[in-house]
């Protein structure tokens, strides 16, 4: 029989060993992550973000965080969530083309000066990968937040590109922290946009 207990003290205590090994090696990524953004809407351009399953829930928090607010009262910022417009992912989905899913809107949407950020939860898959180079193709920059190291996705980042990666966690892992750097960066623009 399984001590319920001791089964949730487990999840906290490796959460928070997770926690302080991140804490300890994605500070650099995530600062250079939140520079980007804040040049990138300095310069008039919008954040489009993607991701797959669940991680898709952080990204439409993160657009949410910078189209209405994260911690204090000011303008809106532009941010969008291919992943939030099921009819048009179902449309496209349904003419058998589920790789073109975000590639297909970063084409339509993206413009130069733009920036791409791009979630990955749960290994990386075709779809994610087409959207970056989608995003090379118009001149956008890229921006990466893994749960994973050393992927396929990592060898497309070009130089202006950055990625914070974590040590491989699965999913209901990798989650939590997740949420957590979004916070940071959310936090991070806030503070070198608007100051406080």
């Amino acid at each position: 029989m399984i001590d319920t207990e001791q089964q949730i003290n487990q999840w906290f205590a490796t959460h928070m060993e997770q926690t302080a090994q991140a804490a300890s090696t994605v500070g650099p990524s995530i600062e250079a992550v939140a520079d980007a953004f804040v040049g990138t809407l300095l310069q008039d351009g919008k954040i489009i973000t993607c991701a797959n399953g669940s991680a898709n829930i952080l990204a439409q928090y993160f657009c949410t965080a910078l189209l209405n607010r994260f911690d204090q009262d000011r303008p809106a910022l532009p941010a969008i969530n291919l992943g939030a417009d099921a009819t048009t992912y179902s449309a496209i989905c349904r003419d058998n083309r589920f790789n073109d899913t975000f590639s297909r809107q970063v084409r339509a949407i993206g413009k130069p000066g733009d920036l791409l950020f791009v979630i990955v939860d749960d290994g990386h898959k075709a779809n994610l990968i087409q959207a970056i180079q989608a995003a090379h193709d118009r001149e956008m920059s890229v921006m990466v937040l893994s749960a994973r190291e050393k992927s396929d996705i990592t060898s497309l980042m070009h130089s202006e590109d950055h990625e914070i990666a974590l040590h491989d966690l699965p999913p209901t892992e990798a989650t939590p922290l997740l949420l957590l750097i979004i916070n940071a960066l959310c936090g991070l623009v806030d503070s070198k946009l608007f100051g406080g």
